[in-house]
């Protein structure tokens, strides 16, 4: 082994945990480096095991991982020693089942966050609210976060596909406006936002978007389709979504009033 390692075969990952050939190692190599290391029976768990289920977007800036073992963490693995260990099997790795990955998430996230986990559970048919509650225990860290998620759940958060449009549905629910319908079809068009009492629809422009002439054309030839049909279109880009929030906030209660059938 010493020989492979001066020869530049093994690269050191963690002690006694050894990548061949190359010292970078894709994603699914770490995970199962960090798995020997913090040694048998050891799953991912927390906000590594949220985002082997696709329950949040962006991978951790560490690994995080159960185990009953006295391995201590190192850098980039955060070894969690738990009095139980809860573990079943997905995308061909060792991971706490959805119940305990929720939990242990909202430990360390924000409400938001979690909403948002418990929004996307939803929309991939993975949430279970009973088994949720049964999760939930006095004393354990995360469970008061995640029964407050649960009480304020919206499912209609698991159909915003973008972040602006997730920040759009925060912002209308803080201000008491009834949720719109997110990422339906209108009149043959898919639309962002959908108030449909009202007949009122809400396209959100993310920065970098709807900028070239090609979508310029589309976006007005859909606008002119839609209040065709009847249903007038609004447009807010996210910098007014995120720093004029008052002026959209009356802009939608105003357009809402005046469409009250």
């Amino acid at each position: 082994m010493s020989w492979w390692r001066s020869g530049g075969k093994l690269h050191v990952i963690h002690r006694g945990v050894y990548a061949f050939g190359h010292a970078s190692v894709p994603i699914e190599g770490r995970l199962v480096a960090a798995l020997l290391h913090a040694g048998p029976g050891a799953i991912l768990s927390h906000s590594t095991a949220a985002w082997w289920w696709k329950l949040i977007d962006k991978a951790p800036d560490f690994i995080e991982v159960s185990s009953s073992s006295r391995a201590a963490s190192v850098p980039g693995v955060r070894v969690h020693h738990p009095r139980h260990l809860e573990c079943t099997r997905h995308r061909r790795f060792p991971v706490t089942p959805i119940p305990r990955t929720l939990v242990d998430f909202a430990a360390k996230a924000s409400l938001t966050q979690v909403r948002l986990a418990l929004a996307e559970a939803d929309y991939r048919r993975l949430l279970d609210v009973k088994a949720i509650e049964g999760a939930l225990c006095p004393g354990r860290p995360g469970s008061t976060r995640l029964r407050y998620a649960l009480e304020r759940h919206q499912p209609r958060f698991a159909r915003a596909r973008s972040p602006l449009e997730i920040r759009f549905l925060l912002l209308c629910e803080s201000a008491g406006i009834p949720l719109p319908e997110v990422n339906v079809r209108v009149a043959g068009w898919k639309v962002d936002a959908l108030w449909r009492r009202q007949r009122l629809v809400v396209e959100l422009d993310a920065y970098g978007n709807h900028h070239t002439r090609a979508q310029i054309d589309r976006d007005r030839r859909k606008e002119l389709h839609l209040r065709k049909a009847g249903f007038p279109v609004v447009r807010y880009s996210e910098q007014q979504v995120d720093g004029e929030q008052t002026a959209v906030v009356a802009d939608v209660l105003a357009r809402l009033e005046e469409l009250e059938p």
